[in-house]
């Protein structure tokens, strides 16, 4: 039984994008507030693979789920200049 536990960064990494704290917020920070309407696997900014990979994370409740609802989260905050 695979007990890895991952944590936000490596969700960022997962996705294919840069996962270091400051690349994290700028890229929260320039994607929030998302609109309540759009599903976090539908929003634009996603590449195919990456829509897809949340997508399935969540479908299945995989270990990356409750990282994507963490990145759901954050991006639903608005941002403050």
């Amino acid at each position: 039984m695979d007990k890895t536990i991952h944590r936000f960064h490596d969700l960022f990494a997962q996705l294919g994008l840069p996962y270091d704290n400051v690349s994290i917020e700028q890229f929260i920070g320039s994607h929030s507030p998302l609109a309540p309407e759009v599903k976090l696997p539908e929003a634009s900014f996603w590449t195919p693979a990456q829509a897809t990979f949340l997508r399935e994370a969540c479908m299945q409740d995989a270990d990356w789920a409750g990282l994507a609802d963490q990145l759901n989260v954050a991006l639903r905050k608005p941002t403050h200049p």
